[in-house]
């Protein structure tokens, strides 16, 4: 015998798995750092040398559906130039952008960005401004 209220079990357990799962934390796939941004976000064009006139595009790519926050530490050799960060929450895979320009050009040397996610640090890329004059 069926009663007319047993599909109303899997339904809501469905639901509940459902919203646990969006609290997921966020995983780290890969940080790139490149020259441009592809229409997801993703870095386009990945170098690791950069003209004192270009952009610096970083891309924090995770894996699955989650939600935290994402942040970045621009450094100048031992001296922080910026720490963004941003809210995000995705249903799967993504990239969350971040970047870093000087309209009056970036001295040469050395600079890296750290990625952090929920205040843990996943990682660090290094990379250099190089002036050929």
């Amino acid at each position: 015998m069926v009663t007319r209220g047993c599909w109303l079990f899997p339904t809501v357990f469905l639901l509940v798995a459902a919203a646990a799962c969006s609290d997921a934390p966020l995983a780290l796939a890969n940080i790139q750092i490149g020259r441009s941004l592809n229409p997801d976000r993703s870095v386009a064009s990945i170098t690791t040398l950069f003209k004192p006139s270009e952009t610096v595009y970083v891309a924090v790519q995770t894996t699955g559906a989650g939600q935290g926050t994402i942040g970045v530490k621009w450094m100048f050799g031992t001296q922080v130039i910026d720490e963004p960060a941003k809210q995000v929450s995705y249903d799967g895979a993504a990239s969350t952008e971040f970047h870093m320009q000087n309209s009056g050009g970036f001295p040469a040397g050395d600079y890296s960005v750290e990625v952090f996610i929920d205040g843990q640090s996943v990682g660090k890329r290094v990379f250099k401004v190089d002036d050929p004059r």
